[in-house]
């Protein structure tokens, strides 16, 4: 994913304010969500659209119905931020 760039902070006087919400807003995900993230990125560079998309369907279909997923959706009910399991 080289030259990908999602978002520019400002670097001046080393202000890392930014980073530090960006840093929060991931950790208050699923682990599970972010290392799913990780291997679908690091799958789909190396393959086509269309094998990037079976293998993110695969993906989806054996690890979403896990205790995240359930944690996530009694959060959203309860209107409070989820609590995630290592």
């Amino acid at each position: 994913m080289k030259g990908v760039l999602i978002q520019e902070l400002p670097v001046a006087g080393r202000n890392l304010t930014g980073v530090g919400k960006i840093v929060e807003q991931i950790a208050s995900k699923s682990p599970l969500s972010i290392r799913g993230t990780k291997v679908v990125l690091r799958h789909s560079r190396d393959h086509s659209l269309a094998e990037g998309l079976d293998f993110i369907a695969r993906w989806n279909s054996e690890k979403l119905l896990s205790k995240d997923l359930k944690a996530a959706f009694k959060a959203v009910i309860q209107k409070r931020r989820a609590d995630f399991k290592d």
